[in-house]
């Protein structure tokens, strides 16, 4: 079985720019598993067992690779999981370019792009 590069974000592969899924896809086939919904009421231990709930079914996958990003207290919990597991943990490092321009009613509206760079282990 040939392992895969699991995509654990709200990003789906098949709207990543080429350099992103060629970073990605050397280290296997790339997979997706959407990031869960995290509620803002949530208590730190409701979070921790949805990450500990998460873990296992990653773990159950043994991929080569995680890319995680995503609510701040679950990616914490998460990471710290896979990573006592010897899974390596990837976050996506991007250039953000921003555009102002004014529109026709002088608002100021900002575009912003985003160029992926590289991956960087947590």
């Amino acid at each position: 079985m040939e392992r895969c590069f699991l995509n654990h974000t709200n990003h789906p592969s098949d709207r990543w720019e080429k350099e992103q899924m060629r970073a990605a896809s050397s280290y296997g086939v790339v997979e997706d598993l959407p990031f869960p919904v995290v509620l803002p009421g949530w208590t730190t231990e409701q979070v921790d067992a949805l990450a500990a709930a998460y873990a296992a079914r990653i773990l159950d996958r043994e991929p080569a690779a995680v890319l995680c990003q995503g609510e701040s207290c679950y990616v914490f919990s998460l990471v710290t999981r896979l990573k006592a597991a010897g899974i390596p943990v990837l976050a996506a490092c991007s250039e953000r370019r921003v555009r102002e321009r004014e529109d026709e009613a002088g608002n100021i509206i900002r575009e912003s792009q985003f160029c992926f760079v590289q991956f960087r282990g947590y």
